[in-house]
């Protein structure tokens, strides 16, 4: 979603962009040549056309709610696009201590890795819950499951998260196809 806004943003701001240059030049083009037709924008006859519109006119109208519902859904849009990061207890009063769901996954992905007879091992995490796929040629599921579903809960427990997220540990070996 980050991204989406990101693109979203960049589109809004080169279209501001271009309507400044053009509305430069054709304020340039008037200042330099005031009775010739507009450059480029056919300003005159635009300008013609609104004051014969009133507020009452359901063109006015109809405009002004889809601008008004495009709004909404840009304000909703960039606060679902928030930063997602996870909360360590505070070290002292006025301190606030956060990590990335990255890291997090990232030193889960280590110590899975480090673990007997894993040969891979992906790993997503976010503030409610840790997700483990594991890999493994020599060892079935029930075999290795309760032992990287306690690896990991006890990693959790060191690290001082504020809130100790639950845990999802799957293990895909050859073993179980047989």
């Amino acid at each position: 979603m980050r991204v989406f806004v990101r693109l979203l943003s960049t589109l809004l701001g080169l279209g501001l962009a271009v309507a400044g240059v053009l509305l430069a030049v054709e304020v340039g083009w008037h200042w330099w040549r005031p009775g010739d037709a507009p450059l480029i924008v056919p300003w005159p006859a635009w300008r013609d056309h609104l004051a014969q519109l009133g507020w009452d006119a359901y063109a006015v109208r109809l405009t002004g709610g889809v601008l008004a519902a495009a709004g909404l859904l840009l304000v909703l849009m960039s606060t679902a696009a928030r930063r997602r990061s996870v909360r360590l207890t505070d070290p002292a009063d006025e301190v606030s201590v956060t990590t990335s769901p990255r890291a997090l996954a990232r030193l889960v992905g280590h110590r899975v890795r480090a673990e007997q007879n894993v040969t891979g091992a992906s790993v997503t995490a976010s503030a409610k819950k840790v997700r483990v796929r594991a890999t493994s040629r020599l060892e079935t599921e029930g075999e290795l499951r309760p032992r990287l579903l306690e690896t990991v809960s006890e990693l959790l427990g060191r690290v001082p998260l504020l809130r100790q997220p639950k845990v999802s540990v799957v293990v895909d070996s050859p073993k179980d196809r047989r």
